[in-house]
C-alpha cells in the first residue's frame, strides 16, 4: 500500500501542478463583452467616423489606465450631434446631473499584476496590438488573451525588446 499510496501522491502534485501550469496559459476574460450603461459603438465612432482612441482614453500615454470618457468629453460632439437618440439622452442625464457615466471595466488584469499603457505608447506600440479591431467591433470585448506567456512572448520580439523583470510586472 505504501508504494501505491506514493504513486497516487506523485500523480496527484503531476495533475495539480499541470492544471496551474494550465492556468496561466489562458483567459478566462477572452470574449468577455459586458453590458455598457450606454451602448456605445466603437465601429461607428473608431470605425466609421475615425475618432481616434487617445481623444476619448485621454490619459493613455500619462500613466497605468487609459481613461474611460467623462461625460464632458461625450458632450464634445453630442451636444449637437444625434441629440435625439435615446443613448444619447443617457448622456444628456448624466451631463445635466453632474454625474459620471458608470462605463463597466472591460480589459482587467490581476490583482497582483502591474501594467502601465505609458511605456507601450511611448515604444509606439499600436492599440490593436492587445485590444484588437477595435474600430470594428460594435461592442467592445476582449479579443487578446492577456495572460503573462503572451506578455512574454511579445517582448522576446527584437522590436518589442525592451528590459523586463519579475517586477516590472509584478507586485
Amino acid at each position: 500500500a505504501t508504494m501505491r499510496s506514493r504513486f497516487l501522491k506523485i500523480t496527484m502534485f503531476v495533475a495539480l501542478a499541470t492544471l496551474i501550469g494550465f492556468s496561466a496559459c489562458i483567459n478566462p476574460r477572452q470574449g468577455y463583452a459586458p453590458t455598457q450603461p450606454i451602448a456605445f459603438s466603437h465601429q461607428l465612432h473608431a470605425g466609421q467616423n475615425q475618432i481616434p482612441c487617445r481623444y476619448c482614453h485621454t490619459s493613455v500615454g500619462e500613466g497605468p489606465h487609459a481613461s474611460v470618457p467623462s461625460v464632458n468629453t461625450c458632450m464634445n460632439c453630442h451636444s449637437l450631434v444625434k441629440t435625439n437618440s435615446p443613448e444619447v439622452r443617457k448622456i444628456h442625464a448624466a451631463w445635466k446631473n453632474d454625474e459620471p457615466i458608470e462605463w463597466v471595466k472591460v480589459h482587467d488584469l490581476p490583482d497582483h499584476a502591474r501594467f502601465s499603457h505609458q511605456p507601450h505608447i511611448t515604444a509606439g506600440v499600436d492599440c490593436v496590438e492587445c485590444h484588437g479591431q477595435v474600430n470594428s467591433m460594435e461592442v467592445i470585448e476582449v479579443v487578446k488573451p492577456f495572460n503573462m506567456g503572451w506578455c512574454v512572448n511579445c517582448h522576446r520580439q527584437p522590436e518589442y525588446n525592451a528590459p523586463v523583470d519579475c517586477v516590472t510586472c509584478h507586485y
